[in-house]
């Protein structure tokens, strides 16, 4: 049966996810710092072996053995920890033969090849001196409160790197929480072993958060702080409607239907490019899936956000006419040099190709990558261009209704007066 400090440290592997040598290591730490306090000197490198079946300790000095070196005199460091004191600068370090500053011998990690071969006959430079000290008696109350500071800080520590490592593995991908609470306009969600934040601008418009919602989010960044690691996640990002698709769609997860690229404004809508090279395979009948069963699943995930999926094409002109839908152009001009396209369409179909507020012309340009201008067909006037919502039509239409009606009431009072 393992023993009474085996169990507790095995309960604390458990507990908090962290490897078994871990844990040990942090034991060992603790043990040096509690012998530094009742027992050691502030020139030991001391590191600790601890036994926790039997629970026997040993501790060792360990240094670096090095060339033999002039120290400097007692005198002189008292006047460079006076100097030091006083603020004054410190002295231009001395340098070698080939102009290298010489460095300092450090008698805390490092013991004089004299000295080394006095404790062994056959140590060389280079060489890591391990002296194994005795240790005197139990550690006392101070020593001990020592020990449980250490443990409890190194634990924090692993813990964190722990979690920092597991989630840092995960940005980019989705990951299922709980709505934890509000502050201010920042959402809370609680991802099991850390607390994840979700800005404003990475938040839906007009989707509620409430405390003890289910939601999937998009982990968007993951950094390490002095508080610990902050996960940034996001129900905003356009990656989140790929991740969607890749996992509820087995085509798209097993690369037989390609997503190309994704274009959205979240909380209103989104253009899915997608295309595939076997020709056994509607990548479009395969998003949306029988009586659209499968794009229901996202648009639902989604909060019921609208999605269109769009059949990609290599030549631009075709790939740019088809990100318009569900308006049909009659003919798209291209000016490769600047990447722009105009499109033309009848007078009925500009509306649904400029969309409302102009979100379907600019959807398409951020899909296809071309800023794209709509013209009506007759006309040849530009209705829309890709990143500017059509605003001046209805006006100018009224303004022109009006100048006509004045010129018939005109001909009307011309001709009475005639009459008369």
């Amino acid at each position: 049966m393992a023993s009474p400090i085996v169990q507790a440290i095995q309960q604390i592997c458990e507990e908090k996810n962290i490897p078994y040598e871990v844990v040990l290591e942090t034991v060992e730490s603790a043990l040096a710092a509690a012998y530094r306090k009742d027992f050691g000197n502030k020139n030991q490198n001391l590191k600790v072996e601890f036994d926790p079946e039997t629970t026997k300790t040993r501790v060792f000095d360990e240094k670096l053995v090095v060339e033999d070196q002039e120290l400097p005199t007692e005198e002189e460091i008292a006047a460079l920890e006076a100097a030091a004191a006083a603020g004054a600068v410190e002295p231009e370090p001395e340098l070698d033969a080939e102009g290298n500053p010489i460095k300092r011998f450090n008698p805390k990690l490092e013991i004089m090849l004299t000295e080394a071969k006095a404790v062994k006959p056959d140590a060389e430079l280079g060489e890591t001196l391990r002296m194994e000290l005795e240790v005197p008696g139990e550690f006392g109350r101070m020593a001990a409160q020592t020990a449980k500071q250490v443990i409890i800080q190194k634990l924090r520590e692993a813990e964190r790197e722990n979690v920092f490592g597991e989630f840092k593995g995960r940005e980019g991908e989705i990951v299922s929480g709980i709505v934890s609470r509000k502050e201010g306009r920042l959402v809370l969600v609680d991802l099991g072993r850390v607390m994840a934040t979700m800005p404003p601008e990475e938040q839906i418009p007009m989707e509620n958060y409430a405390p003890g919602q289910r939601v999937k989010v998009y982990v968007n960044s993951v950094t390490m702080t002095t508080r610990g690691p902050m996960v940034i996640v996001s129900r905003a990002h356009p990656d989140i409607v790929r991740k969607l698709f890749s996992t509820e769609i087995p085509e798209v997860a097993s690369g037989a239907v390609k997503i190309h690229s994704v274009a959205r404004e979240a909380g209103s809508r989104s253009k899915v490019a997608v295309s595939s090279d076997d020709s056994n395979i509607d990548p479009i009948g395969s998003c949306i899936g029988q009586r659209g069963t499968r794009i229901q699943t996202i648009i639902s995930e989604l909060g019921g956000e609208k999605v269109d999926v769009i059949h990609h094409d290599e030549d631009p002109a075709v790939f740019i006419g088809k990100a318009l839908a569900p308006a049909k152009v009659k003919q798209v001009d291209l000016d490769t040099q600047n990447r722009v396209a105009t499109v033309r369409a009848d007078a009925d179909q500009l509306s649904l190709a400029i969309g409302k507020g102009g979100q379907n012309v600019r959807l398409a340009s951020r899909l296809t990558g071309w800023k794209i201008n709509v013209m009506d067909v007759n006309e040849g006037k530009p209705a829309e261009a890709a990143e500017a919502p059509i605003e001046e039509s209805a006006p100018a239409a009224a303004s022109s209704e009006a100048s006509a009606k004045e010129e018939e009431e005109k001909k009307d009072d011309e001709g009475q007066e005639k009459g008369e």
